[in-house]
């Protein structure tokens, strides 16, 4: 049979089918007039060999570890090993934070993920008038390297990959890491981890920035060029499409959005005089995962081929590692609920299995009382767990991409990139992301898409289990985990120890040093790593960074 015989016997055999579908309908009507998935793109009834020619293999799909990497970054994937199980935690003191820490490595967790209090976030000490009530509270407070210090004690930094969530004094943050290796006797070459270290995506989905977007770019590209020469295994950036997500945008969105961002960091890198194929194999990324199981699974093969193809078509990227887009993936914080928080425990396991689908490179399962407080001991086990049971139990880690060739999860995967793709020629003729997210153009549509999500969970035409439809009546949570206020006391007491004992002479040519290099334009990394050595604090450091470049504020 020719290829247009096989064609029109298949065209007629669902014409066939097209009648049985419309007498059925006409006895049970179907549940709604159409589907759609989050980012509005058509649930067919059906998909079918149409969706996806099978001469467009080759060229879109491929094979895991070659380019466009739709199949996955490894020629292997999880069948050599896993992706790394990486729960975020971080509260209270470096004290608690170590502790826990210690326990969810000995229950099997394969890399740490450390989560930093509001102040650290933006470059306050504990003793600062702004961050009185919120130390410790959403995060664990690092004021100088002796706070780091105790984080990490009795874990050996050669032997774990750390990933840290800090933004705009990422640069002070990794100072300290460097700092804490030394007096382990462990060389920055040998560290393995990543900072997030993604400023923009603070102006319109987050908001813990502390400079104007030029000199926060420019300290970004000298990160990019001091661990090029000192941190070879570092990811330099974990370009966030979680907290797009999380502020409400749709996959295709956070698709777009993300990789648009990477695009700016790319670039400022380029101009400052790097060579793409320098730094472009330590760039790394940050996705959500949602409820939509199929979009999801489409979404990261999507993210997966567009980058590669940004990399080698806008940068000429060279090395096949520079167009590879690694990525670690976080469920959805935003879809748990307060109510019947047991549910969340099924919506964590549908979402992580969505991101090992998808191919994830590392994975953090939110706990089901995240809805309520920060997590306990024993809700962050269980999403540990749910972990583990999908990659030693399930069998989706023994065959790459298994969904691949999936009439629905081809097309969908094609479509993501596609509207992707026309977001970002939409911003590159706003005149970039800096420029779109001057105008507004990225928040109205982020808003946009949360609005519209908002109203349809409220007109009940999404359905929330336990929020707005099966919902029962609930005694109050017990045992949730809170931060004390004495927390707070014992941090600035320590703080204050610290800024006693210290030679403050050192602390002061340090900062005096520091200045300097920022007003003269110079990588400003060796001064912060010399600035930390002393024990200035973390408030000290971003204090004459603010005097020197300024402070954001949002129009």
């Amino acid at each position: 049979m020719t290829c247009k015989e096989h064609s029109q016997q298949l065209e007629q055999r669902q014409q066939q089918w097209q009648a049985l579908v419309d007498k059925a309908c006409a006895r049970f009507p179907e549940r709604r007039e159409s589907f759609t998935t989050t980012s509005g793109i058509e649930m067919k009834r059906l998909f079918t060999p149409a969706d996806c020619p099978a001469e467009e293999y080759a060229d879109n799909i491929g094979f895991p570890g070659v380019y466009p990497f739709t199949r996955g970054v490894q020629p292997t994937m999880y069948r050599g090993r896993f992706w790394t199980m990486r729960q975020y935690a971080g509260f209270g003191s470096a004290e608690e934070t170590n502790k826990r820490y210690k326990y969810l490595l000995e229950n099997g967790q394969t890399g740490l993920s450390v989560a930093f209090d509001l102040p650290t976030q933006i470059g306050y000490d504990s003793d600062h008038e702004l961050s009185e009530g919120e130390v410790g509270k959403v995060g664990v407070a690092i004021d100088t390297l002796a706070d780091m210090e105790t984080l990490f004690d009795g874990i050996a930094l050669d032997k774990v990959s750390t990933s840290m969530t800090i933004n705009a004094p990422a640069a002070v943050l990794l100072a300290m890491y460097v700092a804490v290796a030394e007096k382990q006797g462990v060389s920055s070459e040998q560290l393995r981890g990543t900072i997030q270290n993604d400023v923009l995506k603070e102006y319109f989905a987050r908001g813990t920035y502390i400079f104007p977007p030029s000199p926060s770019m420019k300290i970004i590209t000298d990160i990019f060029a001091y661990c090029k020469d000192h941190l070879p295994n570092w990811n330099t950036i974990s370009i966030s499409g979680y907290h797009i997500r999380e502020a409400g945008s749709s996959a295709v969105q956070e698709v777009a959005f993300t990789l648009a961002d990477g695009l700016a960091y790319v670039d400022a890198a380029v101009k400052s005089g790097l060579d793409v194929d320098d730094f472009a194999t330590r760039l790394s990324f940050f996705f959500n995962v949602h409820n939509t199981f199929l979009e999801e699974v489409a979404k990261f093969r999507a993210a997966r081929r567009l980058w590669a193809r940004l990399m080698k078509e806008r940068f000429g990227a060279k090395k096949p590692a520079s167009m590879m887009l690694r990525f670690h993936t976080q469920t959805a914080g935003c879809s748990l609920t307060a109510q019947q928080p047991d549910n969340n425990v099924i919506r964590v396991t549908m979402q992580a299995l969505a991101a090992v689908l998808g191919g994830t490179n590392s994975l953090h399962t939110n706990s089901r009382d995240e809805a309520l407080c920060l997590p306990t001991e024993d809700s962050v086990r269980i999403a540990l767990r749910t972990q583990q049971v999908i990659a030693y139990e399930s069998g989706v880690a023994d065959s790459i991409d298994p969904l691949a060739g999936s009439y629905l999860v081809e097309s969908l995967t094609s479509q993501i990139e596609e509207q992707a793709m026309a977001y970002i020629k939409k911003i590159d003729d706003l005149g970039g992301v800096v420029k779109a997210i001057e105008a507004g153009y990225i928040q109205q549509e982020i808003g946009d898409s949360a609005y519209a999500y908002q109203k349809a969970v409220e007109a009940n035409e999404t359905v929330i289990v336990g929020v707005n439809k099966f919902t029962v009546e609930e005694a109050p949570p017990a045992n949730l985990l809170t931060i004390k206020p004495e927390m707070e006391l014992k941090q600035k007491s320590k703080l204050a120890q610290v800024k006693g004992g210290r030679d403050n002479d050192a602390v002061g040519a340090a900062l005096k040093e520091l200045q300097q290099v920022a007003e003269t334009g110079g990588n400003l990394m060796p001064a912060i790593v010399s600035a930390v050595r002393t024990y200035a604090s973390l408030g000290e450091i971003c204090g004459v960074l603010r005097h020197v470049y300024g402070e954001y504020r949002e129009l």
